[in-house]
């Protein structure tokens, strides 16, 4: 049986091994009920994007969702599983020149 590219879990990772600036989607939670309540009460759901502020050697660490930042233990980012967001993945990383050449 072969994965499906488009299944957001098969691509995920922990969010503890994410380095800093990567934008990131949230693509599940492996944890109980009550860790995940609290989590959306942070602002953190299923689906959201975030952006990696800091990352600590250990796995925690700081992001970005809207204008709120978020610090998570490295107990807690092992636990949320994160995909690249669209955005991080399109091109070739090298960016385009916009105008007119001289």
């Amino acid at each position: 049986m072969q994965a499906d590219p488009h299944n957001l879990e098969a691509k995920a990772f922990p969010l503890a091994l994410a380095q800093g600036g990567e934008r990131l989607r949230i693509a599940a939670f492996k944890t109980g009920k009550g860790l995940g309540m609290k989590l959306s009460t942070l602002g953190l759901h299923v689906g959201s994007e975030v952006e990696v502020l800091h990352r600590q050697i250990n796995g925690s660490v700081v992001v970005s969702r809207d204008s709120n930042r978020v610090a998570l233990g490295a107990g807690m980012a092992q636990k949320i599983m994160v995909t690249l967001s669209p955005q991080e993945t399109k091109g070739d990383g090298l960016g385009t020149l916009q105008g007119t050449a001289v």
